[in-house]
């Protein structure tokens, strides 16, 4: 890990309520904000994957490059946008010659004013296998569950999947929620999906909250 990114939340925060929250990312990984600043986003990321050319390469064979990975992160964006998610993480640095086929997308929902959050109620709406755990301080649940092959909607392979979903503090029944997703290569309960939803959860580990004035975390 090496990276930290913030990132704001909407409203419905009371006064001295988060601002946002903190995640410390895995080397090759970086955020897109899908709501506003996308395109910009992009672009940067693209800039910065291809800054360094081999001295063997000529500039113009790394053309085709940079426009399919523009596209292919503009697509993932679209994609997080229609799940109403705020920001995308992905990894944009392939490992061995490889671009890691998984990323998580944040959106934010409620459950309407309570004087509790309950967990509970997201685990249920979530579906899966859900577990409690703490997160900077506040009560959080998390889901795991495995999707099989659905080739009508253009997954041709079963993926692993697990949801984080957090309770905004000082809030009217907001939560943040992250959802991870990894293909596999054929067995989503496969090593190498066991590994990506580790390397989530210990993204997941350094998850703090941002605060609109200096005070301590929640307890």
């Amino acid at each position: 890990m090496q990276e930290a990114l913030s990132a704001a939340i909407g409203q419905g925060t009371a006064p001295g309520g988060p601002t946002g929250y903190v995640l410390v990312l895995p080397p090759g990984w970086r955020q897109v904000p899908v709501r506003a600043g996308t395109r910009e986003a992009i672009r940067e990321i693209v800039r910065d994957r291809f800054r360094v050319r081999p001295g063997h390469v000529p500039r113009d064979a790394l053309t085709p490059y940079r426009i399919a990975l523009e596209q292919q992160l503009t697509a993932a964006a679209a994609q997080a946008r229609q799940r109403g998610g705020t920001e995308l993480y992905l990894p944009v640095e392939p490992v061995r010659g490889t671009l890691i086929a998984a990323s998580f997308v944040v959106s934010e929902g409620s459950i309407g004013a309570r004087d509790e959050h309950d967990a509970a109620l997201i685990v249920a709406a979530l579906g899966g296998d859900g577990s409690g755990l703490l997160l900077d301080g506040v009560r959080a649940a998390r889901i795991e569950r495995i999707a099989p092959p659905d080739p009508a909607r253009g997954a041709e392979r079963g993926s692993r999947h697990v949801d984080y979903a957090v309770p905004v503090p000082a809030s009217d029944g907001r939560w943040l929620v992250f959802a991870f997703s990894a293909l596999s290569a054929g067995d989503p309960g496969d090593k190498l999906a066991g590994n990506l939803v580790e390397l989530f959860d210990a993204i997941m580990s350094t998850f703090r909250w941002t605060w609109s004035r200096a005070r301590e975390s929640p307890t």
